[in-house]
């Protein structure tokens, strides 16, 4: 790992990653974690709003996570926000814990978006952050937020949420093309409720079983193949050489292979994939910082 690969506290992307689970998935909801009491001078605060799951993560000026929260939600579909009033509740809870942790009002956030969002959307998210209390001056496209925290040179990062796939491919550090297509853990959980004539939401607590999980490994497998098709046509004539993934629904085991057989090329899996966009985001939070 070369010191290009590490932040300004030395961190490498790995344990920037860990660092952001070991902050994040023992708070859920504020259970068993002692507050903080953070005294730092500025925190860089990332709201991630995503089909399937709303993420709050909160780091030092450095970059380094010291609180968030993750919850499953219902209110983003394809990018769009279709429940407002129901993410501003959310958001504002979350807000409300990771405050009480870090005793520390969260007056700022940065947010993202997919690529190929309308900006009048795209703005909409900022609305449900500052609804929820805190500024949103900051926006920043996903693939670009994910390239934050991975600081790729070359490769495409492929971000796999609950209703799309997202395609950024990298050159020199750069994002030169984007793509975000329908198709993605909302997909999976439709086909397995499909499959077993249950409920959608048995369906995604079905899903996130790792003892359910090879057995409906070849039933969600060609949604799987669909993601790889997709991430393919959209390299198509690149100089794409690996491929990195990241969101929720890289968790389910697989889905690496399969994408790896169908686009030729080796594809890996990014540590606690769930966090790796909003902790991108988090650090696009500039205010405070100068």
């Amino acid at each position: 790992m070369t010191e290009s690969n590490r932040n300004a506290v030395g961190l490498t992307p790995e344990e920037v990653l860990l660092r952001a689970a070991d902050t994040i998935l023992p708070g859920l909801n504020g259970n068993g974690v002692k507050p903080l009491r953070y005294k730092g001078k500025a925190l860089r605060v990332g709201v991630d709003l995503g089909t399937a799951y709303t993420v709050l993560v909160a780091l030092d000026e450095d970059g380094v996570p010291l609180a968030g929260e993750y919850q499953f939600t219902q209110v983003i579909r394809d990018g769009l926000v279709i429940d407002f009033a129901g993410a501003v509740d959310i958001l504002r809870g979350m807000k409300s814990r990771v405050e009480a942790r870090l005793n520390r009002e969260l007056t700022h956030a940065a947010s993202g978006f997919p690529p190929g969002v309308p900006q009048a959307e795209v703005r909409t998210t900022a609305y449900v952050v500052e609804a929820a209390g805190m500024d949103c001056p900051e926006l920043i496209d996903e693939p670009s937020a994910a390239n934050h925290v991975l600081r790729l040179q070359d490769g495409v990062i492929v971000d796999i949420g609950g209703g799309t796939t997202g395609i950024a491919v990298i050159e020199n550090g750069k994002v030169v093309h984007t793509a975000d297509e329908a198709t993605g853990g909302t997909h999976i959980s439709l086909v397995i409720a499909g499959a077993y004539d249950i409920s959608f939401e048995e369906a995604e607590e079905m899903k996130k079983d790792p003892a359910e999980q090879s057995k409906l490994f070849p039933a969600v497998r060609p949604v799987m193949e669909k993601m790889g098709t997709i991430v393919g046509e959209n390299i198509r004539g690149m100089n794409a050489q690996s491929i990195i993934l990241v969101g929720g629904t890289s968790i389910f085991p697989g889905i690496d292979t399969v994408i790896q057989e169908v686009t030729n090329l080796p594809t890996r899996i990014a540590p606690n994939p769930l966090f790796v966009t909003p902790v991108g985001i988090a650090m696009h939070d500039q205010i405070g910082l100068n």
